[in-house]
């Protein structure tokens, strides 16, 4: 998760002060303020006891009003069209036989890490690994090429972590070099909302015949009531549809704070919903700052009647072009 320190947040946290001192007038001024500057957790704000010596002021139930929760939000945004994708980019996934790959395999001992159980079992056990082995730490930059090997040695060398971005590489490169098609996926919320977005990744399992929500920031994967695991776009349908999903049991944080559904995915994850973004090519250090880097093609996943803007490459509103299965050997 990128972490920035936005007017709305620190406006938020003045209103809230404001409200505990019984500053009424100032309270509500300031979180006017606050949602100007881009807080729009409507959800927060209801609960948020801090909030309750200004709750029955007419001025905080009309501003109030003025707000969607991030599920309404997701409930109420367009659907997709399948369309003539002609032209578009095609998504290309590297070889394990990739000489890169194979020293990325060599040298962080994976199938070690892997284990000798089923595919899901393999995938999992990768995931945890770059979790436990890198912390995150969205609130700083990473001065160092953008690939598994450099980006591990920077976190040891510096002893800081990376951010969501970084382990979302290095999970890509680990999946792709022990012979899985991955991706690392930026998910993000509509414009009017906090930018702060985040990077996981999705895994073709071909026993399941679809791609699987991993996220090494994390340690967070999906299941349905039946214990399948669960894709990015069967989290996003369900959540939309009210539909019920299970977090595994030790998602964390950098091994210091539990996740739950309600942290992860209704107070932060619905938001980053919205709208999806990858690169076109998945190969070893494909956003390399320094050298190697072929130009990135990038491709973005949006939802009819929506413009996130320019410089978000190429977009399409078709799910079946942007989550189709990768070739098979």
């Amino acid at each position: 998760m990128y972490k920035k320190v936005l007017a709305g947040d620190i406006n938020y946290n003045l209103a809230c002060i404001y409200s505990l001192q019984k500053k009424k007038n100032l309270a509500i001024e300031t979180l006017e303020k606050a949602v100007a500057g881009g807080y729009t957790d409507k959800a927060h704000i209801l609960s948020d006891t801090d909030l309750d010596n200004i709750r029955k002021d007419k001025r905080f139930q009309k501003l109030v009003s003025t707000l969607r929760t991030y599920l309404e939000t997701l409930q109420e945004c367009g659907g997709y069209q399948n369309a003539d994708t002609t032209g578009l980019p095609r998504f290309t996934y590297a070889s394990m036989d990739d000489r890169r790959l194979k020293q990325v395999r060599k040298y962080f001992k994976l199938d070690s890490i892997a284990g000798t159980g089923d595919e899901i079992s393999k995938i999992i056990n990768l995931m945890s690994w770059v979790h436990n082995t890198i912390p995150h730490d969205g609130n700083h930059a990473v001065y160092c090429e953008f690939n598994a090997i450099d980006l591990y040695h920077y976190a040891k060398a510096t002893n800081e972590g990376v951010n969501c971005r970084m382990l979302g590489i290095v999970l890509n490169e680990v999946y792709l070099s022990m012979g899985f098609h991955s991706r690392y996926m930026t998910c993000l919320p509509k414009a009017d909302f906090n930018q702060e977005c985040h990077v996981i990744n999705c895994v073709y399992s071909s026993t399941l015949n679809k791609w699987l929500w991993m996220d090494p920031t994390n340690n967070a994967y999906w299941k349905d009531e039946n214990g399948v695991l669960l894709s990015i776009e069967e989290v996003r349908s369900r959540t939309i549809e009210g539909k019920p999903v299970f977090l595994n049991e030790d998602a964390n944080w950098n091994n210091e704070m539990q996740q739950t559904r309600e942290s992860y995915l209704d107070t932060y994850m619905t938001k980053n919903l919205y709208w999806f973004q990858c690169p076109a090519v998945s190969a070893f250090n494909v956003e390399s700052p320094y050298w190697g880097n072929r130009g990135v093609t990038y491709v973005s996943l949006v939802p009819e009647g929506y413009d996130p803007g320019e410089g978000q490459g190429v977009m399409t509103h078709d799910p079946d072009y942007f989550w189709q299965a990768p070739p098979m050997k």
